[in-house]
């Protein structure tokens, strides 16, 4: 069964989300989007933890549904055409803060239950260790190996994967308090790493420049602080829908089971170069290497982006390949998409992808057509084109073929990606041609 898995989003319970983030308006969101699995999220969290035992029903090995009686609690009706079912599985991230050889490391990790039963012995053990209850995503002063070896005597069943891997202030790979290497963190229980998530700022050809990450598997998820950004970027598998076999997949890096990785461009991402946003200064890595990482406005240190860190760690030159068998095992294909209702603003010229215009027009080409995803990989453009969507239709042909404008996210700043662009200048080109 082919399917889409979106495993780390966060609930209401989470500083700076949205208080639409419960199980109901997840359920819709998810089906509006093309998501078949979703992340619990928080799921250490006392409250969301009774949400979730309340709402859900287990229908298989550690998956669950959104019981029928709640199914209508959500703020928005979904498409006739986009209805599917949706499976929830047990997450949380957790972010632990602690000094190891003489520098304080801040790193968030995603824990993929086998069940609830399982997450909450593990709820259980953290209460005892730190707070969990004031935030969805719990501070712990653990080291991360700590947690990892607490993790794994609850049961091996468990997944744990380094979250946004490269973020700068809080991943494993992060220049402000991460690591050169996952050993360095994980000691000796590295082999029980299986996976890292690559974050919205990296993408798969970016990580594949480490041959320390040659046998993990390169997941990509939302992060998601509100239902409508679910899916920024999931994963693609084939797979019975229950918790055994989305382990498997991941655990073995099956090719015929995990089948890749839909991504945001990663120039979109709010760290993917150098910079300081204080003071409105972008850089990419070259040229702050030159400036020996001081703002050349301010004189303070840059706030170093995942381009400089991937540079700075790679062994391998970089590869675009579409050839995976040939660069290792762990290695997938992987789409780079725009959300649809940024191109839908686009288009229209609108600076807010929430303004009432842009939402009116986007739950319109759901109902006609069918989830967000399927509408940007797999509808026939020539079907959106004779329906009156030419310019829409020709966008979307440009971000499918990598015809797009980047201009670049730094220092928390997300970046822009302009598709339109791309098609203006295919359409000089072929003028030029003529």
């Amino acid at each position: 069964m082919r399917i889409v898995a979106d495993l780390h989003i966060h609930s209401k319970y989470s500083r700076a989300t949205s208080r639409d983030l419960d199980l109901p308006n997840l359920w819709a969101w998810a089906q509006m989007k093309g998501i078949d699995v979703i992340g619990t999220g928080d799921f250490t969290h006392p409250q969301w933890f009774q949400e979730l035992s309340e709402q859900l029903e287990e229908t298989a090995l550690g998956f669950y549904q959104l019981k029928e009686a709640e199914q209508s609690k959500a703020k928005v009706a979904v498409p006739v055409v986009c209805q599917r079912d949706v499976y929830f599985v047990p997450t949380v991230e957790i972010s632990t803060i602690y000094k190891k050889k003489d520098r304080v490391r801040k790193i968030h990790q995603i824990i993929v239950a086998p069940n609830l039963k399982q997450a909450a012995r593990l709820n259980e053990k953290l209460d005892k260790i730190g707070n969990i209850r004031s935030d969805g995503r719990p501070i712990l002063g653990l080291d991360s190996k700590e947690l990892l070896k607490l993790v794994l005597s609850l049961s091996e069943d468990f997944l744990y994967i380094p979250a946004h891997a490269w973020t700068p202030h809080f991943a494993v790979f992060g220049s402000q308090s991460g690591f050169d290497s996952l050993k360095e963190c994980y000691e000796e229980l590295t082999p029980n790493i299986y996976a890292i998530e690559t974050g919205l700022s990296s993408d798969p050809p970016m990580n594949w420049r480490l041959s320390q990450l040659d046998n993990l598997v390169l997941v990509s998820n939302s992060d998601a602080h509100s239902p409508q950004k679910l899916g920024r970027e999931a994963n693609l598998l084939d797979i019975e829908p229950n918790y055994p076999a989305l382990y498997q997949a991941i655990r073995e890096h099956r090719r015929d089971q995990f089948l890749g990785t839909i991504e945001f461009f990663p120039e979109e991402g709010k760290y993917h170069l150098d910079g300081h946003r204080d003071c409105g200064v972008c850089l990419e890595p070259q040229e702050s290497l030159k400036r020996e990482g001081l703002c050349p406005k301010c004189g303070r240190k840059l706030v170093l982006g995942v381009l400089h860190l991937v540079e700075k760690l790679a062994d391998k030159p970089y590869v675009e390949t579409q050839d995976f068998a040939s660069l290792h095992t762990a290695a997938r294909p992987f789409e780079s998409i725009i959300p649809l209702a940024e191109m839908v603003a686009e288009m229209m010229g609108v600076k807010s992808s929430t303004s009432p215009r842009v939402q009116n027009l986007y739950f319109e080409l759901l109902a006609k057509f069918g989830s967000e995803f399927f509408i940007l990989r797999q509808l026939d453009l020539t079907t959106l084109a004779n329906m009156g969507y030419q310019k829409l239709s020709e966008g979307i042909v440009a971000m499918r073929e990598g015809r797009v404008l980047k201009k670049a996210g730094y220092d928390g700043e997300f970046g822009v990606i302009k598709v339109f662009q791309g098609v203006k200048q295919k359409k000089q080109m072929k003028l030029f041609s003529d």
